[in-house]
């Protein structure tokens, strides 16, 4: 029973990551937000190894590590990040990055003995529809949006998730979950640090609001959510676990309507709904697969 809830406690989690953002960087830029956040990350992490002891990863497999960090954490958090900064709404964020099922199917089916089924084939149809309703219906922008940055930056979120999933899969599998995720912040902190130092410069102020935002970030979204989104990528097919993603914009979308008033149409709600049946038919277990 609390095996089966695992994926359903990450969507929840993991959509309270887009609005986070925009709590944060209320007194932050984007790449100072991220790296205070990365460096607490690793101190937390630090830790917890004091006190599990496992095998820590060496050689090749550090260096996997590193390099899922530097695409789960460094392009994906950064690209959503930029894009809230430039003025997307947290609901259209979440969503354009849950095309990431879907890409990664378009991969997985390519690259590896993985086939989907007639009904997963529709679903990932369901979820290309649900997205595009979304992205036609009207969205609240912010003032000063800059709306082709922030879809680059999205763009480079979805590539970073997408190939940051297939990567951990496929080079981290046997590694302890901890000490992998402790280096791959090291690795996104690295990725962060010359940005503020050259581009957006040290920005905070430490307000109640920025605290409690950076400190749910670091102990929910960074220990809980991604210990259980990697120990969902080890347990289950990459393009099944991928598409609980589509779970997550009706999430943020609520919750960015409750917390920064962010407006949406009736096709916007028409494409979570079509998002929420792709996901039950992608889920759905495959009865006929294509070879």
């Amino acid at each position: 029973m609390l095996k089966s809830s695992i994926p359903f406690i990450f969507v929840l989690l993991w959509s309270t990551g887009f609005v986070g953002a925009k709590f944060g960087l209320l007194d932050s830029n984007a790449a100072t937000f991220l790296l205070i956040r990365m460096v607490l990350n690793v101190l937390v992490f630090l830790v917890i190894l004091a006190v599990m002891r496992p095998i820590m990863p060496r050689g090749k497999l550090l260096v996997h590590a590193l390099v899922s960090g530097f695409l789960i954490h460094g392009f994906y958090l950064g690209g959503v990040f930029a894009a809230i900064q430039l003025g997307m709404p947290a609901g259209l964020s979440s969503l354009l990055v849950g095309f990431q099922p879907i890409l990664t199917a378009v991969i997985v089916v390519n690259t590896s003995a993985e086939r989907l089924s007639f009904s997963q084939w529709l679903g990932l149809v369901a979820g290309i529809v649900g997205i595009a309703f979304v992205v036609q219906g009207k969205m609240s922008w912010g003032m000063d949006a800059q709306p082709l940055y922030a879809y680059i930056f999205i763009g480079s979120a979805l590539l970073g998730i997408t190939f940051g999933t297939l990567y951990q899969k496929r080079f981290c599998q046997g590694m302890n979950l901890v000490a992998s995720a402790m280096w791959q912040y090291v690795a996104a902190a690295v990725v962060f640090l010359p940005v503020v130092w050259f581009v957006q410069g040290f920005q905070v102020t430490w307000t109640l609001t920025f605290t409690l935002t950076m400190i749910w970030s670091v102990l929910v979204l960074s220990v809980v959510a991604v210990l259980l989104y990697l120990y969902m990528v080890g347990q289950g097919a990459a393009s099944k676990v991928t598409s609980y993603i589509y779970l997550v914009p009706p999430l943020a979308a609520i919750q960015g309507w409750l917390f920064f008033d962010e407006a949406f149409s009736g096709a916007t709600l028409i494409g979570f709904a079509c998002c929420a049946l792709a996901v039950y038919l992608v889920m759905k277990a495959p009865k006929l697969s294509f070879r």
